[in-house]
């Protein structure tokens, strides 16, 4: 590794867990290089595997922006492995809490001296048993909602005046259209709609239309997918130009249009002449 991609990564890997890391931060730390000898350094750096640059949002509630921030490792890593890490961080969620583990034998054997066994309590006298009570009458107390929206037709209209025992016969037909997500309301009007002048057989008429009227089954949609919560909210950055996008498309963390880019010339960084002299020694041998 060059001496200054050295000189930087050394600096870098001195720094503490949340400190300024940015180009220009950097830059003023160390005076022998400028930003564009620093950038240049990052690029070199993130392609030796050494750190990936990524963009998260931070904050609670409405308070919330995006922040870019650096993953710095002292031993280089592969694509592979940064790719697996940054995915592994975007997706981190909190550990589940761990029940606590059973007392062992010498907890166990020091806790019993030290409790007093209880007197012996009498047996609870046994309650008279109470005979069941039958469900029928509860039951006919209680009707179901397509008993009660039958037997209510004959107010809405009384050409549709069903006696009970057409109501209970009629209950499982109109039991269906409750199953499919329909209220009283719809029911009767759905029943009562466009009746003939003259109904012969209520009874018929409103088997034929609980029938031929029955609404299709509609299925529940889908719930909506949950925001993923800002804090761990990842995207990767490339390291030259700032352009987010998954780890799999930054390899070396750097975008296709970067890695395609070649190196500018030493000459062109405005580098301290002590500096210049140097980079060149390193590049003669």
């Amino acid at each position: 590794m060059p001496e200054r991609e050295r000189h930087i990564a050394g600096y870098v890997d001195r720094l503490p867990d949340g400190a300024a890391m940015d180009i220009k931060s950097l830059a003023k730390s160390l005076p022998l290089y400028g930003q564009m000898a620093v950038s240049s350094a990052l690029k070199a750096l993130g392609v030796a595997g050494h750190l990936r640059r990524v963009r998260c949002l931070a904050g609670e509630g409405d308070q919330v922006r995006w922040v870019s921030r650096t993953y710095w490792s002292r031993t280089a890593r592969d694509n592979e492995w940064w790719d697996a890490f940054l995915t592994t961080e975007g997706s981190h969620t909190m550990p589940e809490a761990t029940p606590a583990p059973p007392p062992t034998d010498a907890e166990a054997h020091v806790a019993s001296p030290t409790s007093t066994p209880e007197p012996p309590t009498a047996p609870a006298p046994a309650s008279p048993a109470v005979p069941q009570q039958s469900t029928s009458a509860a039951a006919a107390v209680a009707p179901s909602p397509a008993y009660l929206a039958l037997a209510q037709l004959g107010r809405q209209d009384t050409r549709l005046t069903l006696s009970a025992a057409d109501c209970r016969a009629l209950e499982p037909l109109a039991a269906d259209w409750f199953t499919r997500g329909v209220n009283a309301d719809y029911l009767t009007q759905a029943l009562t709609a466009g009746l003939p002048a003259q109904v012969g057989s209520p009874v018929g008429l409103v088997r034929r239309r609980l029938t031929d009227k029955l609404p299709p089954q509609v299925t529940s949609s889908p719930a909506p997918a949950t925001a993923l919560a800002p804090k761990r909210r990842l995207l990767a950055e490339c390291t030259e130009c700032g352009r987010p996008g998954s780890p799999e498309a930054l390899p070396d963390g750097l975008c296709r249009p970067c890695r395609s880019t070649p190196p500018e010339a030493p000459a062109t960084l405005p580098l301290p002449n002590a500096t210049c002299t140097h980079w060149s020694d390193s590049s003669a041998t």
